[in-house]
């Protein structure tokens, strides 16, 4: 229910614990049975006046001015009529005297880029049909024992129309949700949806966080996308950037004429490598804005998740030599993700954060910063760098495979292959890897293979799945004529498979935060620069054996200890045919020999493809 801000709410906002400060900020349709009217509510703590303009009052700042109701600088009015649906932004007077037009930083809804007003847009009226959904969700294991692969993308770059127009949300219905679905991704997580004026940002320096980007549609119109995705049984994952924001002169910055949502000082607040300004974490009213947002998206739009971008960024004082922390930004965590959890305890909170900060998804109550998930950078830097060597020199190399199982259960980790590595001169995972045509699908095959067998749960960016060639041009869509050549259509035949195998096999998925989960076999062979390891699930029989073979080089009785003795099964094999491989798609069965092999009573003798990983199973 909206009511006039109270006295309390204004305390809370003021304190930093004003969990849904849309309710009372912005602008909102006040109804009864037989009228209503639209209050606008404001916070500009060093504004000599307030005034609500639009074209239902010709841009008149001496028409609606709003009132000042406290001395720490919240203003409110409420208009005797609806202006759903009516453009509006508000003319600040500052203490210099200038006047200033700014969007609310509240709005749910705002204008199409290059125009930047508000749009009063009542959020209610939606029938939602995901109750199946959301019962299923309470009803399962916890995440950490259920298979996690995320699907990330640019809603903008995705897939264009044919005039290079993007699809709506409404149209990627039908364009989208099949096809993740039928790769077999459980979620989707899209790149920031904040209103944000430059395409270029891709979403990442919002003016609008409370207003889904109106590139796409209206509010409504995402949470029909959202909906279908729940019915489809994909969750819904947004990325969300609460460090810093835009500092275009409609948005945030300098909101009121000084400082009110950044630092005051120039050395904390200016991020000069991505010329934005950082939020003052230090304010309870910019806890509350930014908490009250997660909140938002959780409430109105039923996502699934947040992936927090740029941890580091908060963790740090920004343009501090030597890196110095922020304990306010450690506070602030802390209290976002106990206010998450405490709405929803089976809500994804995921850190983006490059730093070695310890215990970044411990609880709260001890110490932790209290994620759920982090990415695990580290896994992903030194895997790429490694991939892009070529195979005679990996040798030397050899450790940056084997590192991430040093502290791989220090954290809830998720593999990234992320749209950060495949832009601004990368090139595409596909592009990275060296040597001949056919060289470069095998050894992306068997990067993506060996990230579904290492422990952590998985996320791959777009185009990846069918060996996109180019890097990402996030302003033209990806390169779906590429499915009509053969390597590519394997290619993506290749990826559903690997995502069906990888939820069919819970030793791939139900221990991954449990060291008992994983055992090298043999992880010192850099000569050879093979890798053998064991996953292992709750049951004995869901036990794997994995073969990774990073070189060119194929063997055919390569000796391998095996975990028990018995007859052992090939389910999985990198290098079929129908894959693009070399090889055959039959698959064979051996049983151990009574020959010791890697500190092991008993061996198989196997099968070892050129670039290839291959997957064996017990049985009977």
């Amino acid at each position: 229910m909206i009511t006039a801000p109270s006295d309390y709410d204004v305390h809370l906002f003021h304190e930093g614990s004003l969990h849904r400060a849309h309710k009372m900020f912005g602008a909102h349709l006040l109804k009864t049975r037989k009228h209503i009217s639209t209050r606008f509510t404001v916070w500009a703590p060093h504004a000599q006046s307030v005034s609500v303009v639009g074209n239902f009052n010709q841009w008149n700042g001496n028409e609606h001015r709003l009132e000042k109701i406290n001395e720490e600088g919240i203003w409110t009015l409420t208009i005797d009529q609806s202006l759903e649906g009516e453009i509006y932004k508000y003319e600040i007077i500052t203490r210099s005297g200038t006047k200033l037009l700014k969007a609310d930083p509240f709005a749910f809804f705002s204008e199409l880029r290059p125009n930047t007003a508000s749009i009063v847009y009542d959020l209610k009226g939606y029938k939602w049909g995901d109750q199946r959904y959301r019962q299923r969700v309470k009803r399962r294991k916890p995440i950490y024992e259920r298979p996690l692969s995320i699907y990330e993308l640019h809603l903008n770059s995705w897939k264009q129309k044919e005039d290079s127009s993007y699809f709506t949300y409404r149209e990627l219905v039908d364009e989208l949700i099949p096809y993740v679905k039928e790769r077999g991704f459980t979620h989707i997580e899209l790149l920031p949806l904040t209103e944000h004026p430059l395409d270029a940002s891709w979403g990442y320096q919002g003016t609008g966080y409370f207003s889904p980007t109106s590139r796409f549609g209206t509010p409504h119109d995402l949470m029909y996308f959202i909906d279908h995705c729940h019915q489809e049984d994909i969750g819904v994952l947004l990325d969300w950037v609460p460090g810093h924001f835009c500092k275009d002169a409609h948005g945030l910055y300098m909101f009121d004429g000084e400082p009110a949502f950044e630092y005051d000082k120039t050395s904390d607040r200016e991020n000069w490598e991505w010329g934005t300004a950082n939020f003052n974490l230090t304010k309870g009213e910019v806890q509350s804005f930014l908490i009250s947002n997660a909140i938002y998206w959780m409430e109105h739009f039923r996502i699934d998740g947040i992936r927090v971008d740029a941890v580091a960024n908060m963790l740090y004082w920004a343009n501090s030599e030597p890196l110095t922390e922020n304990p306010y930004a450690v506070k602030f965590l802390q209290k976002l993700n106990t206010a998450v959890f405490d709405e929803n305890p089976q809500f994804l909170m995921m850190a983006e954060d490059s730093t070695d900060w310890p215990n970044v998804t411990a609880p709260v109550h001890e110490g932790g910063l209290g994620f759920n998930y982090k990415w695990s950078m580290g896994w992903m830097n030194d895997v790429l760098s490694y991939m892009e060597l070529p195979p005679f020199a990996r040798r030397d190399h050899h450790h940056k495979m084997t590192f991430s199982l040093v502290y791989a259960y220090s954290e809830n980790f998720i593999l990234p292959l992320s749209h950060d590595e495949v832009v601004h001169g990368k090139r595409s995972l596909l592009h990275k890897m060296p040597g001949e045509y056919w060289e470069k699908f095998a050894q992306l095959r068997l990067l993506l293979g060996f990230m579904m067998a290492h422990p952590g749960k998985k996320l791959l960016f777009m185009g990846a799945e069918f060996g996109q060639f180019d890097e990402w041009k996030f302003v033209q869509g990806l390169d779906w004529f590429l499915l009509d050549y053969e390597s590519h259509s394997q290619m993506h035949k290749y990826t559903q498979n690997l995502l069906e195998f990888y939820h069919q096999n819970k030793a791939l998925y139900e221990l991954d935060h449990d060291p008992q989960g994983f055992e090298w076999i043999d992880a010192d062979n850099a000569e050879q620069s093979i890798f053998s390891f064991i996953r292992r699930g709750k049951r004995k029989k869901d036990t794997l054996m994995i073969v990774c073979n990073f070189t060119n080089i194929e063997y055919n009785d390569y000796k391998v200890g095996a975990p028990f003795e018995g007859r052992w099964e090939e389910i999985f094999n990198s290098n079929e045919g129908s894959f693009g491989g070399t090889g055959t798609d039959h698959l064979v069965k051996i049983d151990t020999q009574a020959a010791p092999a890697h500190r092991r009573d008993h061996s198989l003798s196997i099968h070892i493809p050129p670039l290839g990983i291959t997957v064996w199973k017990p049985t009977k």
